[in-house]
């Protein structure tokens, strides 16, 4: 079995690493040394957004990583308040400064920003002349629901090659990834070890301490999280879990040397509730969630 971080490839032939970084609500003073390790370690893929406001730092930790800019899959999301056509431009030119880079290599609509849709599909115009110019290898889009997709699909010239969603044991989407396989979209999931069930206090059962997936996990020798993160990855996913700690992020790394039996596929498949952890796309507004990006 190989022990390398396969990779997947998108609907216009690019390869990208199944298995990134993430850095959602990672401090900025700890992003750079976050993504120094995760370099370190083996990743080669690390996912930011402009609305993270650690994009500066993560180009300064590939930097600091000595790693040569193609070796590196670089993927980073718009915020609701730069969509249009023009402001999606300069938002791509805020991020590639930031970032320290001239072309990036995946580039994705972070919310379907539904009570302005309009402006949604002016922002997905300009990535596809971002696309068309060379300055992204890839676009795609973030947090779309099926009427969402098939509204940008009756009009976009080209078919987004990701969806970032919300995808855990939990909350699976099925589908939505459906959806997706019919139209060639790879499934990217954010919070794939399900921290975001984890997130709010007062809950007794998270995915980290869930029964099926301890018993599992005991089976194999591995946590929990390495479980669902073997999972994601037999499945096709593409999976993004963030840490700030060295040794967290290589565990999260550590999924290549076994694989889940279709039994305990299936089990996992099982433990869906139906219940999404982060806020319901159509809730996120410019009124409630509009914010300046800053410049580079």
């Amino acid at each position: 079995m190989s022990t390398k971080n396969p990779s997947l490839t998108l609907n216009n032939g690019v390869q990208m690493p199944a298995l990134g970084l993430g850095v959602f609500q990672s401090p900025p003073a700890e992003t750079a040394a976050a993504v120094e390790a995760a370099i370190q370690t083996g990743y080669r893929l690390i996912d930011t957004a402009a609305a993270y406001g650690n994009e500066r730092e993560v180009g300064e930790g590939l930097r600091r990583s000595g790693l040569a800019r193609d070796d590196v899959f670089i993927e980073t999301k718009v915020w609701i308040s730069d969509y249009g056509y023009d402001a999606t431009l300069h938002a791509f030119d805020k991020s590639a400064r930031k970032l320290g880079v001239e072309r990036l290599d995946l580039l994705l609509l972070h919310q379907p920003l539904s009570s302005d849709f309009q402006l949604t599909l002016d922002a997905y115009r300009a990535l596809e002349t971002l696309l068309a110019h060379g300055r992204v290898r890839a676009i795609g889009v973030s947090n779309f629901m099926p009427g969402h997709l098939e509204r940008l699909l009756g009009v976009a010239k080209v078919v987004p090659a990701v969806n970032q969603i919300e995808v855990h044991p939990y909350f699976q989407q099925a589908e939505l990834q459906r959806l997706h396989a019919k139209h060639g979209i790879l499934t990217q999931a954010w919070s794939p070890i399900g921290g975001i069930t984890a997130y709010f206090g007062g809950k007794e059962r998270t995915s980290f301490n869930d029964p099926t997936l301890l018993a599992i996990g005991r089976e194999h020798g591995k946590s929990a999280a390495q479980v669902m993160l073997r999972w994601h990855l037999q499945q096709g996913r593409s999976a993004i879990p963030k840490s700030v700690k060295p040794a967290r992020i290589a565990e999260n790394f550590d999924v290549f040397g076994f694989a889940l039996t279709r039994e305990q596929l299936a089990a996992i498949d099982a433990l869906e509730t139906g219940a999404r952890g982060g806020p319901d796309p159509d809730s996120i507004t410019l009124a409630n969630y509009g914010r300046a990006i800053p410049e580079a």
